[in-house]
Protein backbone atom coordinates (compact mmCIF):
# COMPACT_ATOMS: atom_id res chain seq x y z
CA UNK A 1 0.00 0.00 0.00
CA UNK A 2 1.66 3.45 -0.81
CA UNK A 3 2.43 5.69 1.90
CA UNK A 4 0.55 9.14 1.85
CA UNK A 5 3.01 11.92 0.98
CA UNK A 6 3.06 14.04 3.93
CA UNK A 7 3.64 17.54 1.81
CA UNK A 8 0.78 17.04 0.14
CA UNK A 9 -2.70 18.46 1.94
CA UNK A 10 -5.53 16.31 2.44
CA UNK A 11 -8.68 16.47 0.27
CA UNK A 12 -10.55 18.68 2.64
CA UNK A 13 -7.60 20.86 3.41
CA UNK A 14 -7.36 21.46 -0.09
CA UNK A 15 -11.33 22.33 -0.37
CA UNK A 16 -10.60 24.64 2.49
CA UNK A 17 -7.63 26.44 1.09
CA UNK A 18 -9.53 26.93 -2.57
CA UNK A 19 -12.82 28.16 -0.73
CA UNK A 20 -10.46 30.45 1.15
CA UNK A 21 -8.95 31.73 -2.27
CA UNK A 22 -12.40 32.15 -4.04
CA UNK A 23 -13.61 34.17 -1.02
CA UNK A 24 -10.84 36.55 -1.02
CA UNK A 25 -11.88 37.25 -5.03
CA UNK A 26 -15.38 36.63 -4.35
CA UNK A 27 -16.76 37.98 -1.25
CA UNK A 28 -20.53 36.87 -1.76
CA UNK A 29 -19.38 32.88 -2.42
CA UNK A 30 -20.71 31.73 0.45
CA UNK A 31 -24.40 32.94 0.22
CA UNK A 32 -24.07 32.06 -3.27
CA UNK A 33 -23.34 28.33 -2.87
CA UNK A 34 -25.98 28.37 -0.54
CA UNK A 35 -28.67 29.64 -2.07
CA UNK A 36 -28.00 26.76 -4.99
CA UNK A 37 -27.64 24.34 -2.14
CA UNK A 38 -31.50 25.10 -1.31
CA UNK A 39 -32.79 26.39 -4.78
CA UNK A 40 -31.48 22.88 -6.21
CA UNK A 41 -32.29 20.61 -3.58
CA UNK A 42 -35.59 22.32 -3.30
CA UNK A 43 -36.47 21.57 -7.06
CA UNK A 44 -34.67 18.17 -6.74
CA UNK A 45 -37.38 17.50 -3.36
CA UNK A 46 -40.11 18.83 -4.94
CA UNK A 47 -39.60 17.07 -8.64
CA UNK A 48 -39.06 13.11 -6.62
CA UNK A 49 -41.89 13.94 -4.35
CA UNK A 50 -44.31 14.51 -7.45
CA UNK A 51 -43.49 11.51 -9.12
CA UNK A 52 -42.98 9.07 -5.76
CA UNK A 53 -46.17 9.81 -3.67
CA UNK A 54 -45.42 8.36 0.33
CA UNK A 55 -42.49 7.88 2.11
CA UNK A 56 -40.47 11.21 2.31
CA UNK A 57 -37.08 9.59 2.44
CA UNK A 58 -35.95 9.34 -0.91
CA UNK A 59 -37.31 12.91 -1.99
CA UNK A 60 -34.97 14.30 0.78
CA UNK A 61 -32.09 12.18 0.12
CA UNK A 62 -32.45 12.96 -4.02
CA UNK A 63 -33.11 17.02 -2.43
CA UNK A 64 -29.57 16.87 -0.55
CA UNK A 65 -27.83 15.27 -3.40
CA UNK A 66 -28.93 17.56 -6.05
CA UNK A 67 -28.00 20.19 -3.80
CA UNK A 68 -24.28 19.03 -3.43
CA UNK A 69 -24.34 18.32 -7.31
CA UNK A 70 -25.50 22.36 -7.85
CA UNK A 71 -22.91 23.48 -5.36
CA UNK A 72 -20.06 21.61 -6.94
CA UNK A 73 -20.71 22.88 -9.96
CA UNK A 74 -20.87 26.36 -9.50
CA UNK A 75 -18.05 26.25 -7.09
CA UNK A 76 -16.00 24.61 -9.84
CA UNK A 77 -16.59 27.45 -12.02
CA UNK A 78 -16.37 30.71 -9.56
CA UNK A 79 -12.93 29.12 -7.96
CA UNK A 80 -11.51 28.91 -11.48
CA UNK A 81 -12.68 32.60 -12.00
CA UNK A 82 -11.21 33.80 -9.03
CA UNK A 83 -7.93 31.64 -9.34
CA UNK A 84 -7.77 33.66 -13.06
CA UNK A 85 -8.49 36.61 -11.62
CA UNK A 86 -5.90 36.28 -8.92
CA UNK A 87 -2.97 35.91 -11.23
CA UNK A 88 -4.11 38.00 -14.41
CA UNK A 89 -2.13 40.94 -15.26
CA UNK A 90 1.56 38.76 -14.13
CA UNK A 91 3.69 37.79 -16.35
CA UNK A 92 3.07 34.53 -18.05
CA UNK A 93 -0.93 34.75 -16.44
CA UNK A 94 -1.57 32.93 -20.01
CA UNK A 95 0.51 29.74 -20.14
CA UNK A 96 -0.88 29.10 -16.63
CA UNK A 97 -4.31 29.50 -17.13
CA UNK A 98 -3.97 27.21 -20.00
CA UNK A 99 -2.81 24.19 -17.52
CA UNK A 100 -6.74 24.32 -17.14
CA UNK A 101 -7.09 22.29 -20.22
CA UNK A 102 -7.70 18.27 -20.39
CA UNK A 103 -5.81 16.16 -21.63
CA UNK A 104 -4.69 16.07 -25.56
CA UNK A 105 -3.23 19.57 -25.62
CA UNK A 106 0.28 20.57 -25.61
CA UNK A 107 1.51 23.64 -24.19
CA UNK A 108 4.74 25.45 -24.46
CA UNK A 109 5.07 28.80 -22.60
CA UNK A 110 7.15 31.76 -23.85
CA UNK A 111 8.53 30.15 -27.08
CA UNK A 112 9.20 34.03 -28.18
CA UNK A 113 8.96 37.13 -26.20
CA UNK A 114 10.42 41.08 -26.08
CA UNK A 115 12.31 42.67 -23.70
CA UNK A 116 9.27 44.03 -22.15
CA UNK A 117 7.85 40.80 -21.46
CA UNK A 118 5.85 40.22 -24.28
CA UNK A 119 5.52 36.87 -24.98
CA UNK A 120 4.21 34.45 -26.77
CA UNK A 121 2.57 30.52 -25.85
CA UNK A 122 2.11 28.04 -27.99
CA UNK A 123 -0.63 25.48 -27.39
CA UNK A 124 -1.65 22.88 -29.76
CA UNK A 125 -4.50 20.31 -29.63
CA UNK A 126 -7.25 19.35 -31.86
CA UNK A 127 -7.43 22.99 -33.66
CA UNK A 128 -4.12 22.60 -34.19
CA UNK A 129 -0.90 25.00 -33.81
CA UNK A 130 -2.77 27.98 -31.54
CA UNK A 131 0.10 31.33 -30.99
CA UNK A 132 -1.33 33.17 -27.63
CA UNK A 133 0.49 36.34 -27.25
CA UNK A 134 0.06 38.43 -24.19
CA UNK A 135 1.41 41.70 -23.86
CA UNK A 136 1.62 44.85 -25.89
CA UNK A 137 -0.42 44.07 -29.18
CA UNK A 138 1.77 46.72 -31.04
CA UNK A 139 5.15 45.10 -30.07
CA UNK A 140 3.65 41.44 -30.52
CA UNK A 141 2.23 41.97 -33.98
CA UNK A 142 5.80 41.65 -35.50
CA UNK A 143 6.90 39.17 -33.39
CA UNK A 144 3.38 37.12 -34.19
CA UNK A 145 3.90 37.42 -37.91
CA UNK A 146 7.49 36.10 -37.71
CA UNK A 147 6.11 33.05 -35.27
CA UNK A 148 4.03 32.31 -37.87
CA UNK A 149 6.61 31.97 -40.87
CA UNK A 150 8.21 29.80 -39.09
CA UNK A 151 5.51 27.61 -38.13
CA UNK A 152 3.72 27.53 -41.44
CA UNK A 153 7.78 26.31 -42.38
CA UNK A 154 7.51 23.29 -40.97
CA UNK A 155 3.83 22.30 -40.45
CA UNK A 156 2.08 24.16 -43.46
CA UNK A 157 -0.26 21.69 -43.54
CA UNK A 158 -1.49 22.72 -39.76
CA UNK A 159 -4.11 25.26 -39.37
CA UNK A 160 -2.48 27.57 -37.37
CA UNK A 161 -4.77 30.24 -34.91
CA UNK A 162 -3.51 33.86 -33.27
CA UNK A 163 -5.10 34.84 -30.00
CA UNK A 164 -4.17 38.24 -28.28
CA UNK A 165 -4.95 38.07 -24.68
CA UNK A 166 -6.36 40.85 -23.29
CA UNK A 167 -9.49 43.22 -22.93
CA UNK A 168 -9.40 45.53 -26.03
CA UNK A 169 -10.78 44.98 -29.04
CA UNK A 170 -10.52 41.38 -30.99
CA UNK A 171 -8.28 40.11 -27.60
CA UNK A 172 -9.77 37.39 -25.36
CA UNK A 173 -9.98 38.27 -21.61
CA UNK A 174 -7.89 35.78 -19.53
CA UNK A 175 -11.11 34.31 -18.02
CA UNK A 176 -12.53 33.28 -21.24
CA UNK A 177 -9.33 31.57 -22.74
CA UNK A 178 -9.77 28.11 -22.06
CA UNK A 179 -13.13 28.17 -23.26
CA UNK A 180 -12.27 30.46 -26.45
CA UNK A 181 -9.60 27.54 -27.51
CA UNK A 182 -11.83 24.93 -26.96
CA UNK A 183 -14.45 26.06 -29.20
CA UNK A 184 -11.64 26.42 -32.37
CA UNK A 185 -12.61 23.16 -33.66
CA UNK A 186 -11.14 19.52 -33.94
CA UNK A 187 -8.68 20.06 -37.15
CA UNK A 188 -6.08 17.24 -36.42
CA UNK A 189 -6.37 14.12 -35.19
CA UNK A 190 -4.00 12.45 -32.39
CA UNK A 191 -1.99 10.83 -34.72
CA UNK A 192 -1.44 14.35 -36.71
CA UNK A 193 -0.70 15.86 -33.63
CA UNK A 194 2.61 13.39 -32.99
CA UNK A 195 3.89 14.51 -36.18
CA UNK A 196 3.14 18.17 -34.93
CA UNK A 197 4.34 18.08 -32.39
CA UNK A 198 8.16 16.29 -33.96
CA UNK A 199 8.06 19.09 -36.03
CA UNK A 200 8.05 21.77 -34.09
CA UNK A 201 10.29 20.06 -31.58
CA UNK A 202 12.96 20.34 -34.46
CA UNK A 203 11.77 24.11 -34.96
CA UNK A 204 12.67 24.64 -31.01
CA UNK A 205 15.87 22.92 -31.27
CA UNK A 206 17.42 25.80 -33.50
CA UNK A 207 15.73 28.38 -31.62
CA UNK A 208 18.72 30.81 -29.91
CA UNK A 209 19.33 29.91 -26.26
CA UNK A 210 18.31 33.70 -25.41
CA UNK A 211 17.25 33.48 -21.38
CA UNK A 212 13.41 34.17 -20.26
CA UNK A 213 12.46 37.45 -19.24
CA UNK A 214 12.62 38.41 -16.10
CA UNK A 215 9.35 38.02 -13.70
CA UNK A 216 7.88 34.98 -12.26
CA UNK A 217 5.66 33.08 -14.16
CA UNK A 218 2.35 32.61 -11.54
CA UNK A 219 1.86 28.55 -10.37
CA UNK A 220 -1.27 29.21 -8.66
CA UNK A 221 -3.61 27.97 -11.50
CA UNK A 222 -1.51 24.51 -11.35
CA UNK A 223 -2.23 24.57 -7.01
CA UNK A 224 -6.30 25.98 -7.75
CA UNK A 225 -6.32 23.13 -10.45
CA UNK A 226 -5.02 20.49 -8.12
CA UNK A 227 -7.48 21.56 -5.65
CA UNK A 228 -10.48 21.09 -7.80
CA UNK A 229 -9.39 17.97 -8.85
CA UNK A 230 -8.71 16.69 -5.67
CA UNK A 231 -5.37 15.83 -5.92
Amino acid sequence: MAKKDPSKPGRIKQIIETYQLTRKNDPRIGWILLGVFLLAGGAGFALVLLLLRGSLVFPIVFGVLTGILGVLIVFGRRAQRAALGSIEGQPGAAAAALGMLRRGWKTDPAIAFTKQQDVIHRLVGPPGIVLIAEGNPNRLKPLMASERRKHERVAAETPIHEVYVGDGPGEVPLTKLVKHVSKLGRNIKPAQMTDVLARLKALDANRSNVPLPKGPVPTSMKGARQNMRGR
